[in-house]
């Protein structure tokens, strides 16, 4: 019989209460900040379920890398008293692999899948029953011998979180009943955020220094909670430990983030467009090259925020340079597009 190996990650999410305080993830929807369309929704999703003593419908989470699509499903799993198993995309290597998540899942539990655009194709066939009929056919012995046995599956919940959902295959979106896109958050929920991870942290922090993390943070609250801990230890050992305004932005100048956010890749590519390229178009894969960065990186992590900031436009020839990347370099544009100091 095919093997069924227990390998993958997984966590129970009912630990102890102490343990959770100690991260600054939220455990709960009223402690989650931002996204309140997204939450209203799935607050209501959660509710009527709840109402009914349903497992939840499979949800598809999308969005930029670190906007919290790990902590809603963790939040969700809370919310309906069950337990959650995590695995990614890229770790489920063979079929053997999702037979042993599926098949140690326990009624109402939910299973979080990371990175799912990631899954092999071969993998997601496997997927379809097991979401739509909660079956699962595997393939006993090989050859002449070989059949098929189909398995009961108790009724779970398939979380799946992507950074970028066009890489799903039509047929297994849309056996996602819910779907839901998480956008950039505003520099007023990233200041809440950053406040209440101080407090957790047991930190010390003025308004004007989580204002000047925030608003350097990308609309990211991943990036905000590492700025955080990058500017507590500028704190402690340049100051009192306190995060005031001027200890925040001198902190923020030594790690080259400037005061619209852009770190040194950020502007290492802009000047790259705008130099090298004469201000584009310009090719993913040729960008890559001239920053020595991976053209995936370029496009999941940098330019999402160039572009949305207005210092980059997508074209179908590549990438172009706007006015605002060459008054940011202090560059202005001449005949042949040729840049040249203002």
């Amino acid at each position: 019989m095919i093997a069924m190996p227990e390998r993958m990650v997984s966590e129970v999410l009912n630990k102890p209460d102490a343990a959770l305080e100690m991260t600054l993830r939220p455990s709960l929807f009223t402690e989650f900040t931002g996204q309140p369309k997204v939450k209203e929704r799935l607050e209501i999703t959660v509710a009527a379920a709840r109402q009914r003593q349903e497992s939840i419908d499979h949800i598809l989470l999308s969005g930029p890398p670190g906007l919290g699509k790990t902590t809603l499903a963790f939040i969700l799993a809370k919310a309906m008293g069950a337990n959650i198993r995590c695995t990614s995309g890229p770790t489920i290597e063979k079929a053997a692999d999702l037979a042993g998540l599926l098949t140690n899942l326990e009624a109402g539990d939910v299973l979080f899948v990371d990175e799912i655009h990631r899954l092999q194709k071969t993998i997601e066939e496997y997927l379809y029953p097991a979401m739509e009929d909660f079956k699962l056919d595997i393939i006993i012995d090989q050859g002449p011998n070989a059949r098929s046995v189909r398995l009961n599956l108790p009724r779970f919940t398939l979380i799946g979180a992507t950074t970028r959902s066009g890489l799903l295959t039509a047929p297994l979106l849309t056996r996602f009943p819910i779907r839901e896109r998480l956008d950039y958050y505003s520099a007023a929920d990233l200041e809440k955020i950053v406040t209440r991870s101080a407090r957790l942290l047991n930190l010390e922090i003025e308004a004007g220094g989580a204002q000047e993390i925030a608003r350097r943070s990308r609309g990211t609250p991943r990036i905000a909670n590492n700025l955080l801990r990058r500017v507590r230890d500028y704190a402690q050992v340049k100051g009192d430990g306190r995060i005031t305004t001027d200890i925040a932005d001198r902190a923020l100048a030594i790690l080259e983030i400037d005061r619209d956010g852009l770190d040194e890749m950020d502007k290492r590519i802009l000047e790259a467009v705008i130099v090298k390229f004469s201000g584009g178009p310009v090719g993913v894969n040729s960008l890559a090259v001239a920053v020595g960065e991976e053209p995936d990186t370029i496009e999941e992590v940098y330019e999402p925020y160039l572009i949305m900031e207005g210092y980059l436009k997508r074209t179908p020839q590549g990438r172009v340079a706007t006015e605002l990347s060459y008054r940011k370099l202090g560059l202005k544009t001449v005949s042949g597009n040729q840049p040249s100091l203002i």
